[in-house]
């Protein structure tokens, strides 16, 4: 039995309706390093391709240390405006994360392709001690990279490097793990499979396995992350002491799913789509995928008081924002690979995991540690009346709604206020306060 097999065994995998493809398949170049195996599972490697990194990766930092925002926002979208509001208020965290990659040379996906060579993009934190028990996992959101959690991290907040081992991973289809933009033949485009939030949480396991780190302290995760953590929990109720869930729901209710397929269709029904096999970007469906995006991502208040102004040069008026939102919300992202996160976040649930039978609550109830759940209590994507539901039948659940008027970002610190309650309330719970 391979480890593969084991491992989807051990993770309790489920069959369900996941099985069309979306289009994307194995990454060229470095083959020779593709074929490198760390443990039976896959190879680690640094960008330059050496082992694990041992220089910090410095192409988010100007020349100060500071996070280069320019950058940020041409790499993910949550990025490019959650690096604005602290602009003035405080500087960016000092800390510096260093890249890594590791590839699985075949990676079975819940819906039944195999895709050869699936690279999983991460970074790394602070060291892992010699007892490998100091490590946190923080599972990426939206078409994000591994910095989206910097905010997080450093003295005097949640997360500190000199004292954990922070691993921050790519879930598939950003643009930098495996991914429909970045995968050759036959998996290219649109017939990338559908990569659902267990399949990233089985990916990351190997990953872990492959570093030798059995257990984790915490599992972290903001909105998509908060998905991932979550089925962890209920994946593998044994291999960490507690999870965070911030702006993040155990499933993708309804109403969510009719607002992900308002954004699909915003770029599929583009005319030069082309079904995914574009050879252009669909730029008008894009930015009309943004716009939708946008109407959702503040609460209604936020709005009416006008508080882009405080993420906006001064005198930005509401025309100028909402134009700047609609044409550069992901500069550079792909349209296949907006579709398939959006396609792992619509699908998540986690009573679709083995041997609950498509039951939630039974699954939340199967979670054996202890649960800081942190939803905004203005979030329109994961209404916080879902997180009120959920919260019943988790056992150890501290319900913990982040109080703010920014919406869906509030979970990650996007106000300086967000910022300071969150890291406060993560700090005390990993500590057993």
């Amino acid at each position: 039995m391979t480890r593969r097999s084991r491992l989807s065994q051990r993770g309790g995998r489920g069959n369900d309706r996941r099985s069309r493809p979306y289009g994307a398949s194995d990454i060229t170049g470095h083959k020779s390093e593709r074929r490198a195996r760390e443990r039976g599972v896959g190879s680690r490697r640094t960008e330059d391709g050496v082992g694990l990194a041992t220089t910090p990766d410095p192409r988010s930092r100007d020349n100060h240390g500071v996070l280069n925002l320019r950058r940020l926002a041409q790499t993910s979208t949550l990025l490019a405006i959650l690096s604005i509001p602290l602009l003035g208020q405080e500087a960016a965290t000092p800390v510096q994360g260093e890249r890594h990659v590791f590839t699985i040379e075949r990676f079975t996906f819940e819906s039944g392709a195999t895709v050869p060579n699936v690279q999983v993009v991460y970074g790394t934190y602070g060291k892992l001690n010699a007892n490998r028990d100091n490590v946190i996992l923080l599972p990426s959101h939206y078409m994000a990279d591994f910095h989206g959690y910097e905010r997080w991290m450093g003295a005097g907040n949640a997360l500190d490097p000199a004292k954990s081992f922070l691993i921050a991973t790519e879930l598939f289809g950003n643009g930098h793990s495996s991914s429909p933009s970045n995968t050759a033949e036959p998996f290219h485009g649109p017939r990338f499979p559908v990569a659902t939030i267990r399949d990233n949480v089985e990916a990351v396991h190997q990953l872990l396995l492959s570093l030798g780190i059995t257990h984790l302290r915490a599992v972290a995760g903001f909105s998509m992350g908060a998905e991932q953590a979550f089925q962890w929990a209920v994946s593998y109720p044994d291999f960490m002491d507690r999870i965070v869930a911030t702006s993040g729901t155990a499933k993708c209710w309804p109403h969510g799913v009719v607002r992900l397929e308002a954004q699909i269709a915003a770029i599929a029904l583009d005319p030069a789509f082309k079904g995914g096999d574009y050879t252009v970007q669909p730029k008008q469906g894009v930015e009309l995928f943004g716009l939708v995006w946008t109407g959702w991502l503040f609460s209604q208040e936020w709005w009416r008081k006008e508080l882009w102004h405080q993420m906006t040069p001064p005198g930005t008026t509401f025309e100028t924002f909402l134009s700047s939102m609609r044409k550069d919300f992901i500069p550079g992202a792909d349209a296949n690979d907006l579709i398939l996160q959006a396609r792992t976040w619509e699908h998540h649930d986690v009573g679709a995991t083995r041997g609950f039978d498509g039951n939630i609550e039974k699954a939340l109830a199967s979670i054996k540690v202890p649960v800081l759940y942190m939803p905004s209590e203005t979030d329109l994507y994961f209404p916080v009346t879902d997180a009120r539901y959920e919260a019943r039948f988790i056992p150890h659940v501290t319900l913990t709604p982040v109080p703010s008027l920014w919406g869906h970002p509030a979970g990650i610190g996007i106000s300086a206020e967000d910022k300071k309650f969150v890291n406060e309330k993560i700090a005390a719970f990993l500590a057993g306060r």
